[in-house]
């Protein structure tokens, strides 16, 4: 087959500003050259890492996470799949029956520091080392390491010989730098969760054999001097030996993944000038969905550019491969064989972890719902956004997050739910950390949106890419992006969805004749305070909405206009629970009223929204 290959070239970012000043960032410039065996499924690197501490502090050791070493048996992630109580399937007691020949490990032969040796231990998955001379504030220095590795049987993203036949997932596969920040050194064990990393510029050589095709995080530098790209009688002029070397460029970025296999079909595509390439095995159950996909990323990308901020690599490949689907720099690595519809969903959903994780750089083991839920919620826009375009099947809603939220709310009642403060690793069960970080974390955005409105909530999206990209946000600067977008405070909201299991629950108590009109008393039932939206729907057809703000909010909500009438009532204070509205309508004058009709809020119980009650199905449908 003849390759398509458009020419692709380096990039530059400028350089990281800092939001403030003890926000420093610390930096590494990777070189790495890799020599791969694919008889034995290991290979020999040599690293070489200029290393600057940005720090205020100087450092006497450093840390490197050595991911391989987790698919072992006895490993802290074995260990953690055996004693959950619902291990993820993909992992179960898999781990605990590999044979050697099957295991992952990295091993480290040397390494200096300056040219003076270090010394070092291995602990599982994470490498201890001992400086022989301290790494001054603001120096930069020189870390040199031989090291090498088996690739572990395909179990959890890294691995050989996936289930859809898949040679080489590389993920998590070198010796890498562990993150030192403003909260300290985050030397996390691998037991299969979240990540954290420095930012960096990588080069990379990888010598494989010469049947091999490549993709993964950055650009590919050698295409001419390796064939790639050219027909098989054209590749004769080439010479090419057993192996060949491919070289890669990734700038500004916290990782470095690829994947390799001597049956991809590659395609490569233009959208919004950013390149994208689709390397996957041709086959009847990936052509026909992998040929067409690009049709949907190109009517996604100007969507996601103007409401969450423009791409700014120059590439982004989609790569089949991996356990499902998993984020890295510039590139993504999912199952194939999918209906479009699939394929397309998680297609979206990785690329929006370029905006979330891989350009704002959460600490998602600190604040897995950062990356997660805010790469949910996003999804869900572009994607009903596509159904609007007619891209994939099904009706678009008025409100995308309207079945997260109902989800949400469930889940919320059951019991399981743990603090989305939680660490990634140590929640009690893969459920509570699934329904926290996705599905919570995405709620957590609706919920502002609903608090401030939907005009405020899009300029503050916009406002924490811009303020925040390449700066590893917390969550209270996220809050603090839309305290000023807004003008309302909202550190309340941010201590009770993150801190605490409370739930919202507000209902229509009774609806009485006053001196003057009526009045409605409305119940706070939940623990979780909000600002309520009261829609009075008039016999006349008159729709007039009450925002009842937070008296702790110090402001209100700006109208939306979604409705005829919109007034602002006078605060609720969080210690009451019975609130008092007054109506200048008679009661034979109100055919219903409900509160949050939009469906935005996390309420957990709708049965109480609406006053007189109707029945459960068309109470379902507000928001839809």
């Amino acid at each position: 087959m003849k390759w398509i290959f458009l020419s692709l070239f380096t990039f530059s970012l400028c350089s990281v500003n800092h939001a403030q000043a003890d926000r420093w960032q610390q930096h590494a410039k990777y070189k790495m050259d890799i020599d791969f065996d694919v008889k034995t499924n290991q290979f020999t690197g040599k690293q070489t890492i200029k290393y600057t501490n940005n720090s205020p502090d100087d450092l006497n050791r450093i840390f490197y996470h050595l991911f391989f070493n987790a698919f072992q048996p006895g490993s802290m992630m074995d260990e953690k799949s055996l004693n959950v109580s619902d291990p993820d399937k993909r992992v179960g007691d898999r781990i605990s029956k590999l044979q050697p020949e099957e295991y992952g490990w990295q091993k480290v032969n040397s390494l200096t520091l300056n040219g003076k040796a270090c010394n070092y231990i291995i602990e599982g998955t994470i490498l201890e080392v001992d400086l022989p001379m301290a790494i001054k504030a603001g120096e930069t220095v020189e870390l040199v390491m031989d090291f090498e590795a088996q690739v572990p049987i395909q179990i959890r993203r890294s691995g050989r010989d996936s289930k859809e036949g898949i040679r080489y997932s590389m993920t998590q596969w070198y010796p890498r730098l562990c993150e030192y920040d403003y909260q300290g050194w985050h030397a996390h064990p691998y037991v299969g969760r979240e990540f954290h990393g420095i930012w960096g510029d990588f080069d990379v050589k990888i010598t494989i054999h010469k049947d091999y095709i490549l993709g993964g995080s950055g650009v590919l530098q050698n295409a001419n001097d390796i064939g790639y790209g050219y027909s098989s009688k054209e590749k004769g002029k080439f010479k090419l030996k057993k192996k060949r070397t491919w070289h890669f460029l990734a700038e500004n970025v916290i990782d470095f993944a690829w994947a390799a296999d001597p049956d991809y079909t590659h395609l490569v595509r233009k959208a919004e000038g950013v390149t994208f390439h689709y390397l996957y095995q041709k086959n009847q159950n990936t052509e026909e969905n992998w040929e067409k996909l690009h049709s949907a990323v190109e009517k996604a990308l100007p969507y996601i550019n103007e409401h969450f901020g423009a791409y700014p690599f120059p590439v982004y490949s989609v790569i089949q491969g991996g356990d499902g689907g998993m984020e890295y720099p510039m590139c993504t690595l999912i199952t194939g064989e999918r209906s479009f519809s699939s394929l397309v969903g998680v297609t979206v959903h990785e690329l929006m972890h370029s905006w979330y994780q891989m350009i704002l750089g959460t600490n998602e083991a600190l604040y897995p719902w950062m990356d997660e839920g805010f790469t949910s919620y996003a999804s869900a826009r572009v994607m009903n956004h596509l159904k609007k375009e007619g891209i994939i099947e099904g009706e678009p809603q008025k409100e995308p997050m309207y079945n997260s939220i109902r989800n949400f709310g469930g889940f919320a009642l059951s019991g399981m739910e743990e603090p989305l403060s939680t660490h990634a690793d140590h929640y009690t069960t893969n459920t509570a950390y699934g329904a926290g970080s996705y599905t919570k974390g995405s709620v957590f955005l609706s919920q502002i949106e609903y608090i401030i409105g939907k005009e405020a909530f899009d300029k503050g999206m916009l406002s924490y890419y811009d303020t925040w990209k390449f700066k590893h946000p917390n969550p209270n600067d996220f809050i603090r992006i839309m305290e000023k977008e807004s003008g309302l405070e909202l550190d309340w909201f941010k201590e009770y969805f993150i801190n605490t299991t409370h739930f919202m629950d507000y209902g229509v108590d009774t609806l009485a004749s006053a001196e003057v009109g009526t009045v409605a008393t409305l119940h706070r039932y939940g623990r979780h305070p909000m600002p309520i939206d009261a829609l009075v729907t008039l016999k006349d057809g008159r729709e007039v909405m009450y925002h009842i703000p937070l008296t702790v909010m110090r402001g209100e909500k700006a109208d939306e206009g979604m409705f005829d009438e919109y007034h602002i009532a006078k605060d609720w204070p969080w210690t009451r629970p019975v609130y008092e509205l007054p109506l200048p309508y008679n009661v034979d004058e109100i055919e219903f009223i409900i509160l949050d009709p939009t469906g935005r809020m996390a309420d957990v119980s709708l049965d109480n929204n609406i006053y007189p009650k109707i029945s459960p199905e068309d109470n379902e449908n507000q928001g839809k």
